[in-house]
């Protein structure tokens, strides 16, 4: 099967399609608060995160963001330096080394430890010598030329110690002196051949260090002084002693030199040792990682809440979403992005990107909403926006956040779970036809797994009796097809499956004789127990993402009339596939996020049009958690375990008339074929001719079915077409709804 899988995607990999080449404006959206190295500048610093790379310029207050969409190969960055001649180096954790010039906003990408056979080969640290680059990794140490961006040594093997270990710092001062994960290895004096492992002299703890693991080292007041995860320990010939026996026993996060001051960092404290006096410095209410100097700020550091300025007290990092998790995410009828962030104590809350900046709402600066775990998303019509909360029921979203309601056990008629009926977990939300929300109870203690709330605010709660006498826990995936029957999964490892339950608009208890209901497994068709999405297309099909690929469900009106069985087929160019979400864009086709990359097919599954993945596209990650498009502008994002990304599609909702064609560029200049005209305004399957200025007609084709059509310029002979005027003609089926512009083509 393994082997099956793989020359499926070898055959994706050369898939070439000309949608694929119609996706574009990528943009990648991070939490760069996580901060694990910087590098202090004359006016700012720079900084390498868990998202990315940013510098903060002081002086204008604005940020610069280095993202995959950037140009950056890796997106979890652990070190940065700066060379001499002002380019910027980004060490990733998976052994990406990017240089970013300023000069040119050029990144140049080094892959050679990236594509190493090394199990382990994270960037540690970065430092600058003359024209070398020092690269500490999860191996060894890396000699690097800044000019020609070629290795040019890399040792692995330090005297008696173990060979490739993690070289967490490097300093070169005469000698090298590296600290490891094993201990300390010193150059020998007037060794040259340091591949050689003779060349070094390695200390461990049988030579008097505090610890193995050693963090980083210095050279301050001509001292060797070792930071390590128990203490500070001083070189002394052939031996290492105790150093500010005060700090045995405690990790030392860092080690800076600033004029005749050393900077010891412990944890959430920063010492001062000057003169042989060791004072406190700063104290703050998160640990550090890095310390720096910055010309026009002074001392700053590290953190997993951004980069503080000391001076002042501040913390300095790039608007963002409050965290890279994005488990649910939708888009609303005025295009906000919303998102939730996480369950069981690691969600942050949800957050809101309207296009320009970002909003996180959290407890602390949001009061009603009385837990921060909000897992479940869903927009309504309205442009209402509901979150689940693991634990607290749920919040309504109104009139952009100045409305914020939740609603718990505690103020409706929801259960929570049978050992806690007032932890109420929320997993799903939708709206039937008559503008009803349904909402799906995880876990319900009186078995109640969906309730809806009506338009007056009237509740009414269902029990599917298929679920009766059950205690059934793991309801997941609400849908609702155009029958109003709803469709959910069940994942209780003992039974899993498929539910569905329609009421026929009847509500009560004593109104459930005419409900239609039934559980769905393997045995009915579906390729896997295990459901991981359940979405309704624009035909009314129900599609089930499960962890061995997609089956479709046809012909749902049969639950109503019970004239035929449902039929349930599976997706041939989705086998296998371990589906964890499946996104409708506005023309049926299918966006469907698995762990190995984000797959688009057409409207039946026949056919896969595109495949983006970590490798061929600014995707942080292969590993796909959430989709969900924005209708009026083609926009797509995808939420992945690394953060979010977005890209435009041509798939925009159509117009429900034509007013104006929007032609764009234009003038349109054609030589290579690489620019397309944009064609904006159509109306749902419109035809279109492209005439020249003598009425001649020079090309005729279709639109996809969405407001953007594209013309690559040539005519019905594949020539390019000369340089002139040409007409753009865009009408209906029937010829009754016509509109017309024109553009000016110039053919170098």
């Amino acid at each position: 099967m393994k082997f099956h899988i793989l020359i499926s995607f070898l055959i994706l990999s050369f898939i070439s399609n000309l949608y694929s080449q119609e996706v574009s404006n990528w943009q990648n959206y991070t939490d760069m608060k996580n901060v694990r190295s910087i590098q202090g500048t004359v006016n700012g610093f720079w900084a390498a995160t868990s998202g990315g790379g940013f510098f903060y310029n002081s002086g204008s207050d604005k940020y610069k963001t280095l993202h995959k969409s950037d140009g950056l190969i890796g997106s979890s960055l652990n070190a940065v330096t700066i060379d001499k001649y002002g380019k910027i180096w980004l060490g990733g954790t998976n052994g990406t080394i990017d240089v970013y010039n300023p000069t040119t906003d050029k990144i140049k990408s080094i892959l050679d430890i990236y594509n190493s056979s090394n199990t382990n080969k994270g960037i540690n640290e970065l430092n600058t010598i003359g024209d070398t680059i020092l690269v500490s990794s999860d191996f060894g140490l890396s000699l690097l030329d800044s000019r020609n961006y070629v290795f040019y040594d890399t040792f692995f093997k330090f005297g008696d110690l173990l060979p490739y270990l993690k070289v967490n710092s490097t300093l070169k001062s005469n000698l090298f002196y590296l600290a490891t994960a094993g201990g300390v290895a010193i150059q020998k004096a007037g060794a040259v051949n340091l591949s050689a492992p003779e060349s070094w002299n390695a200390y461990t703890t049988l030579n008097g260090l505090r610890s193995n693991n050693v963090l980083n080292i210095v050279k301050f007041n001509n001292l060797i002084i070792a930071g390590t995860d128990k203490g500070l320990s001083v070189f002394n010939d052939s031996t290492w002693n105790d150093f500010l026996p005060q700090f045995n026993d405690q990790s030392v996060n860092d080690l800076f030199i600033k004029a005749d001051s050393l900077f010891i960092d412990i944890g959430n404290t920063l010492f001062l040792y000057k003169n042989n006096v060791v004072s406190p410095f700063k104290n703050i209410d998160r640990s550090m990682r890095q310390l720096s100097y910055s010309n026009s700020m002074g001392l700053i550091a590290a953190t997993v809440n951004g980069v503080i300025i000391f001076n002042d007290n501040t913390y300095k990092y790039p608007n963002g979403p409050a965290a890279n998790q994005f488990p649910q995410i939708s888009v609303d009828t005025h295009g906000n992005f919303w998102s939730a962030s996480g369950k069981d104590g690691t969600g942050v809350g949800f957050y809101k990107y309207d296009g320009n900046s970002w909003t996180n709402y959290n407890h602390g600066n949001t009061p009603t909403i009385l837990s921060n775990d909000y897992y479940f998303v869903n927009t309504g019509p309205h442009g209402e926006i509901y979150f689940g909360n693991w634990g607290r029921g749920f919040t309504l979203v109104e009139n952009n956040a100045s409305v914020i309601q939740t609603f718990t056990a505690a103020n409706s008629p929801l259960v929570g779970i049978p050992f806690d009926t007032n932890f109420v977990v929320i997993s799903g939300f939708a709206n039937d036809s008559k503008g009803n929300l349904w909402i799906l109870n995880y876990w319900p203690g009186d078995v109640r797994t969906l309730s809806m709330l009506t338009p007056d605010s009237t509740w009414y709660l269902f029990k599917n009796p298929v679920e009766l006498n059950q205690s059934l826990e793991f309801h997941y995936n609400l849908a609702i097809d155009q029958y109003d029957t709803k469709w959910y999964s069940l994942n209780n490892p003992d039974q899993m499956g498929l539910f569905y339950f329609n009421e026929n608009h009847t509500y009560g208890d004593n109104n459930n004789a005419d409900d239609k209901f039934a559980f769905i497994t393997t045995d009915d068709g579906l390729n896997s127990n295990t459901i991981n999405s359940i979405v309704t297309d624009k035909r009314g099909d129900i599609w089930v993402g499960t962890n061995l690929g997609v089956n479709i469900i046809t012909n749902t009106g049969s639950i109503l009339d019970s004239q035929s069985d449902l039929i349930i087929s599976s997706v041939f160019t989705l086998r296998q596939q371990t589906v964890n979400v499946i996104a409708v864009d506005p023309l049926n086709n299918k966006w469907i996020g698995t762990n190995q990359g984000l797959l688009y097919v057409n409207s039946d599954g026949s056919s896969l049009l595109s495949i983006f993945n970590s490798q061929n596209s600014p995707l942080p990650s292969d590993e796909i958690k959430s989709l969900a498009v924005d209708e009026n502008t083609g926009r797509v994002y995808v939420g992945t375990d690394a953060g979010l990304t977005s890209f435009e599609t041509p798939s925009v909702k159509p117009v429900a008339s034509f007013s104006e064609l929007f032609l764009y560029p234009n003038p349109f200049l054609v030589n290579d074929g690489s620019k397309q005209l944009t064609i904006d305004g159509l109306i749902k399957d419109t035809d279109i001719k492209i005439l020249n200025i003598e009425g001649k007609l020079i090309r005729e084709f279709s639109s996809p079915g969405g407001r953007v059509a594209y013309w690559d310029g040539k005519n019905d002979n594949g020539d390019f077409v000369a340089s002139g005027i040409y007409f753009v003609v865009a009408f209906d089926k029937e010829g009754n709804n016509i509109t017309t512009s024109k553009v000016a083509v110039i053919h170098k």
